[in-house]
């Protein structure tokens, strides 16, 4: 798949499909752009489980923080990934290998890793890079 574009009929099957998801590199810093976009997610009724083996066993935004993708209570629809491109090789290896995998994985805002993305896409797994669903959410109802 061309990663350089993608339409918005495709971002918005992925979004709308997705029910559960597992944020990996959450932060509890405000700060941060995965505490927001965690936050927003939330809001916009998906289930979202933080990943962030540091703080493991804590909660976000009344979520509870899972160490990794393994530990997981629930299989989920998506995996969004704030990790920098060359660590999100080995988030998408570990979504691959997962009993049941993602349907799709999302890699955020400067985040590309076209061999991974590759990768997943053997596995039948979508695969968006290099942007946000905060971004594309609002963006996308504006569109309809």
């Amino acid at each position: 798949m061309n990663h350089d574009h993608y339409s918005d009929e495709y971002i918005q099957n992925i979004l709308e499909s997705t029910k559960t998801i597992a944020l990996v590199g959450a932060s509890n810093k405000p700060e941060r752009a995965s505490f927001r976009v965690l936050g927003y997610l939330l809001e916009q009724g998906y289930t979202v489980y933080p990943i962030n083996p540091g703080q493991a066993g804590t909660k976000i935004a009344g979520a509870k923080i899972y160490a990794s993708l393994s530990d997981l209570p629930e299989a989920v629809d998506m995996i969004d990934v704030f990790r920098n491109s060359e660590a999100a090789g080995g988030v998408i290896d570990e979504a691959i290998a997962l009993p049941t995998p993602p349907k799709a994985i999302w890699l955020q805002l400067g985040v590309r890793n076209d061999d991974a993305a590759a990768r997943a896409e053997e596995k039948g797994i979508k695969v968006v890079m290099d942007r946000c669903p905060k971004i594309e959410i609002p963006r996308l109802a504006s569109v309809v």
